[in-house]
């Protein structure tokens, strides 16, 4: 019996675990997206490309799950590619089906066509196209191995006319999830455990790849007597229910977690990749453990690096350490955590009549959203606020453009968050500017009847660059946005839509925006000069804040300096 090529790249995907593709229909995709109408797989309908990848590739990094986004040939392939970047970059297993021009049209500057592969390439774990419809289901279950495997997106080009040809025998290939431990040698363990053992100020620095190892990561805290600082990305995995718990290092970070990392004689990093070598401590012994050996020691030179996966390494080397009774660095830093706290604690208080710090916007989000909320930020100032004013718990999840540093990641991020959890509550932390970019899919909200809610941070600019710009002493340059009622254009398409300028009706406005039944959009002006404050004030940037303000001045911009001192220096 013969079977068409795309009923055969459907399956494959099913078989693999995929349960919903995100994209747009097109001429050269007809064939697949009529296969997909016939099986189990959802299609969700996008309005932009990107958006899809974006979507997917969020569905994927926290569901667990494999997922799948398809296009049409040359601008529709072609419009997945920041998305792809950024899924790729966040190991989040998933399969593009870039559809293509007929095969014998390749080669001919054909219009439309598009050199996929070489478009693909670097950016993905597997990108090959389909050559013959007899290879298309190897070629499938190949690329999802890749994803799966290697933790990425794998690129399949399928061209039109081997999408719709019929095959007569086809080979069941197919796809195999397994679970293989991997873990340093006892050896090394040894080492180690001896490194450990003489240290008098250890320091623990947590990244993503302690994701599954909170018990073991608090059993060696204990054993050693250490705090913990982590990265961002290690957040949701690091911070719940940890008394050790130092917070981040690092621009976005906190003052504890800074001098735990910077300060210690003996720092253990577990899954770390943290990019910044100036956060990591000169004169202290290091010492590795990653999952990837090429990461050993490529972001600062390290004493000792072994391979393993955090959690069976934990499981072996805590038997092989004697626990410590000295606890003065864990204290030194914990005082240094609480006074941090505090600190943070008063940037979180309401403003006065039409000055809303986003810090006080973030902090009735975390007061008010669900124990079991999912929270996505735009890169830029939102992304800082997650991360530091939304307290997680082991249920709640976090997600912003860390390593791919995009703009207008959060809501379609959000789009496949609901997809993939469509009981939980979800909410995207979006900057007006990210918003403004991927505008249009608030419609997928709609059309897919996805219950997400949208908070904009609207301070009229491009605000993370204007602030890198004023930092560096420059006047802010092209970052302004003249920007239109948020919520009223979101209940024109479907939302409901309310917008805030005012610090005393935010909190009744937050309540109202997070119970409501269907799609919402809060857009809240908030204050434009607040400053992303880092742990430690380096004075090249007092020096280059100083002369933006005198630029400012001599300018005449005198108002602009006196909200950015209202906003950041003077009492609330």
């Amino acid at each position: 019996m013969s079977k068409r090529v795309a009923e055969i790249v459907i399956d494959t995907l099913q078989q693999a675990g995929v349960r919903r593709c995100y994209g747009i229909v097109g001429d050269t995709l007809n064939h697949v997206t009529d296969a997909i109408h016939r099986s189990d797989v959802e299609w969700v309908h996008v309005r932009h490309e990107e958006a899809a990848a974006l979507a997917a590739g969020a569905d994927s990094l926290v569901s667990g799950e494999l997922t799948a986004c398809a296009g049409s040939c040359g601008p529709g392939g072609l419009h997945f590619i920041n998305g792809v970047f950024e899924s790729n970059r966040n190991r989040a297993p998933m399969v593009l089906i870039a559809s293509q021009v007929v095969t014998s049209e390749l080669g001919m500057e054909f219009p439309q066509e598009v050199d996929f592969k070489s478009v693909y390439s670097s950016c993905s774990v597997f990108c090959e196209q389909v050559h013959s419809a007899q290879q298309a289901r190897r070629v499938v279950a190949m690329a999802c191995q890749a994803a799966i495997s290697r933790r990425g997106v794998a690129v399949v080009i399928l061209p039109a006319d081997i999408s719709e040809a019929e095959v007569k025998h086809d080979v069941p290939f197919s796809v195999h999830y397994t679970q293989p431990v991997l873990r340093p040698a006892d050896e090394e363990l040894l080492h180690v455990a001896e490194l450990l053992g003489q240290g008098k100020r250890i320091g623990i620095y947590a990244g993503a790849g302690c994701q599954g190892a909170h018990a073991q990561l608090l059993q060696l805290a204990e054993r050693l007597q250490a705090p913990v600082a982590h990265t961002s990305r290690a957040k949701d995995f690091v911070e719940p229910d940890n008394p050790y718990n130092m917070g981040m290092t690092g621009i976005f970070g906190i003052e504890s977690g800074f001098h735990t990392v910077m300060e210690c004689d003996t720092l253990l990093l577990l899954g770390a990749d943290f990019a910044w070598g100036q956060y990591y401590p000169d004169k202290a012994t290091i010492i590795q453990v990653d999952r990837d050996g090429s990461h050993l020691g490529r972001r600062h030179p390290v004493g000792l690096g072994v391979v393993g996966d955090i959690g069976p390494t934990l499981d072996a080397l805590l038997p092989m350490l004697q626990p410590r009774l000295e606890r003065s660095f864990l204290d030194e830093c914990i005082e240094r955590r609480d006074k941090a706290l505090a600190t943070r604690a008063q940037e979180e208080q309401p403003g006065t009549g039409a000055v809303i710090h986003p810090q006080y916007l973030t902090a009735l989000l975390d007061r008010h959203a669900a124990d079991d909320a999912l929270f996505t930020a735009d890169g830029g100032s939102p992304m800082v606020w997650v991360l530091r004013h939304i307290r997680v718990n082991g249920r709640r999840r976090t997600l912003t453009s860390l390593l791919h540093g995009t703009m207008a990641n959060a809501m379609p991020q959000a789009l496949g968050l609901q997809k993939a959890f469509p009981g939980r509550q979800v909410i995207s932390l979006s900057g007006d500017g990210g918003l403004a970019m991927l505008l249009g899919d608030l419609l997928t909200a709609v059309q897919e009847d996805l219950p997400i809610k949208v908070v904009v941070f609207n301070n009229g600019s491009l605000n993370f660059v204007e602030l890198e710009q004023k930092v560096e002493g420059l006047l802010d340059n092209y970052t302004g946005l003249k920007n239109p009622d948020f919520g009223r254009l979101a209940e024109v398409i479907g939302f409901q839509g309310r917008t805030v300028t005012r610090s005393e009706d935010l909190e009744g406005a937050v309540r109202a925006f997070l119970a409501a039944p269907g799609p919402a959009l809060l857009d809240v002006h908030t204050s434009r000069t607040e400053l992303v404050m880092p742990p430690q004030v380096e004075a090249r940037q007092v020096a280059g804040t100083a002369l933006y303000a005198a630029k400012a001045v001599l300018g005449g911009r005198m108002g602009e300096v006196k909200d950015l001192l209202t906003s950041n220096f003077l009492k609330r």
